[in-house]
C-alpha cells in the first residue's frame, strides 16, 4: 500500500533518532504526503520559551529542558494527529518513550555515524557539541544512544544517497505495515 493523501493517519508518527537523522525535514515531507499536520517539538518549546533551545540549555539545564520537552511532547500527542518531530534525546527517557508508543508509533530514522557527521558539522546550532572534540561527542552520544533508539516501534535506515523523498518514501513504507497506524480509504 503506498502512503499518500488516500491514507488516514489513525495515530500520530513521532521521528526520533540523532541530531541530524533528519527528522525535521523527512517529518515535513511525510507528512504533505499525507495531508496531515508536521510539528517540530523543538519549536514548539521554543515557542513557549521565547528562547532557542541553546539559550534554555544554558540558562536552565538540561534537566530543565527535558521536563518541558516532555510536557510538549505529552501536550502534542493529546491534541494533534500529525508527524512529531523530536529532538534527539526526546526518546531517551523512559516516560516518552512510553507516551510515544501509548499516543502514536515511534519511528527511528537510524543513520550511520558518518552520515550524521557530514549534516552537523560545522553548525553551532547543537549545544551538546559544543565542545573541544565535537565529533568525537557526537560518537559518544550516538553510542550511548542507538541502543535506546533500537527500542522504537519501527526503524527506517537511512543512507547518504537518499533523498529526503526517498527517506519520506521508506518511511511510509514502513507504517503502511502498521494497519492501526495508517489506513488505506476508498
Amino acid at each position: 500500500m503506498a502512503a499518500d493523501k488516500d491514507c488516514k493517519l489513525k495515530k500520530s508518527v513521532v521521528l526520533v533518532g540523532m541530531m541530524g537523522a533528519g527528522k525535521t525535514a523527512v517529518g515535513k515531507a511525510l507528512a504533505a504526503r499525507l495531508g496531515v499536520p508536521f510539528i517540530d517539538s523543538d519549536a514548539e518549546i521554543e515557542k513557549a520559551a521565547n528562547m532557542t533551545i541553546a539559550e534554555i540549555f544554558q540558562r536552565d539545564g538540561e534537566a530543565f529542558f527535558r521536563r518541558r520537552e516532555t510536557e510538549v511532547i505529552d501536550r502534542l500527542l493529546e491534541t494533534h494527529r500529525g508527524i512529531l518531530s523530536t529532538g534527539g534525546g526526546a526518546f531517551l527517557a523512559e516516560h516518552n518513550r512510553r507516551l510515544m508508543s501509548e499516543k502514536g508509533v515511534s519511528v527511528w530514522l537510524d543513520a550511520d555515524l558518518d552520515l550524521l557527521w557530514s549534516r552537523v558539522k560545522g553548525k553551532n546550532t547543537r549545544p551538546l557539541l559544543r565542545t573541544s572534540q565535537p565529533k568525537e561527542t557526537l560518537r559518544e552520544i550516538y553510542e550511548a544512544r542507538v541502543p535506546i533508539y533500537a527500542l522504537a516501534d519501527l526503524t527506517v535506515k537511512a543512507h547518504r544517497a537518499y533523498t529526503i523523498e526517498h527517506m519520506a518514501d521508506k518511511v511510509a513504507e514502513a507504517l503502511a505495515t502498521r494497519p492501526d497506524v495508517l489506513e488505506k480509504v476508498t
